[in-house]
């Protein structure tokens, strides 16, 4: 039988954190989780939009301030936390025009991955049982990891291509930072987990015509952002869930269905590549993790 929320055992006492939380998946994953008597502090880069999020969620939901493209934000929102359960990497920017954050990094690369693994970093020592990073099936589509560029200095932006650059590095860092813990004999766990395709306001921001049709074709063939939430949901809360295993929905090409284990790119897996991409993510961040 498919899993579905309502296996969702009670999480009274348990908090989670969840980046990206005023909207779309992230709104989604704080509902139900609230729902079930946990405390979630939803990180938010506009508080001023989150709140009134917050606010029309029954529960303990709170709202901080986070911004993933600039560290110094990372650092601060981390010294202000204490110990916690579950870490949510959720927040996401998608194909949108080039940019810079405010640490020069091409910003899809710098927000998608190097804000949540600088924050993960920084947290780990609190984070009680489990990270939980929401990748893509758009992974799939880079022909490679640009390990000597990943910040757009030497070549021609592809929107497209730096989000899913951005989505590899996503599911490798989940997967480096589980073998990582393991070696450690850490019990912490990192998964991580795909969310299908949905019609979530991430199909609205790409500053381009496809604004204006992105959201009722990706309806037609994607599955509602409530079922699009499951695979987190699934991640964050199944006690015996594999975390070598990458989670998510399988039909009509991993757009939609149940949560179930899915298939990933022969790149995303390669031991060598995982090893070089946290080295430079550790470079490019100035943090260095503590097992």
């Amino acid at each position: 039988m498919a899993w579905k929320p309502t296996d969702i055992a009670d999480q009274s006492g348990r908090t989670f954190v969840i980046t990206g939380a005023n909207g779309g998946l992230g709104a989604e994953t704080t509902r139900v989780l609230a729902a079930k008597g946990a405390t979630v502090i939803m990180a938010c880069r506009n508080t001023a939009k989150a709140q009134p999020v917050a606010e029309a969620i029954p529960g303990d939901v709170r709202v901080a301030a986070l911004d993933l493209a600039d560290l110094a934000s990372v650092r601060e929102f981390a010294d202000q936390q204490g110990e916690f359960d579950v870490l949510i990497n959720n927040a996401g920017l998608m194909n949108v025009p080039f940019s810079r954050t405010v640490d020069g990094f091409e910003t899809q690369f710098g927000v998608n991955h190097l804000g949540h693994f600088a924050l993960t970093g920084l947290l780990l020592d609190r984070v009680r049982d489990r990270v939980v990073s929401l990748a893509s099936i758009a992974h799939k589509q880079t022909p490679k990891l640009w390990i000597d560029d990943l910040n757009y200095d030497n070549r021609r932006y592809q929107r497209n291509l730096a989000y899913a650059q951005s989505k590899l590095a996503n599911l490798m860092f989940a997967r480096e930072l589980q073998r990582r813990l393991t070696e450690a004999g850490a019990t912490t766990r990192s998964y991580a987990v795909h969310p299908g395709v949905s019609a979530t306001d991430l199909f609205t921001r790409t500053e381009t015509p496809l604004d204006l049709v992105s959201k009722p074709f990706i309806t037609l063939i994607g599955h509602a952002p409530h079922k699009a939430a499951h695979s987190t949901l699934f991640a964050a809360t199944t006690p015996d869930a594999d975390p070598t295993t990458y989670w998510g929905p399988n039909r009509l090409l991993q757009s939609q269905g149940p949560v179930t284990a899915c298939p990933s790119s022969k790149i995303s897996r390669n031991p060598d590549l995982l090893h070089k991409l946290w080295e430079e993510s550790e470079k490019m961040t100035g943090i260095t993790y503590k097992f």
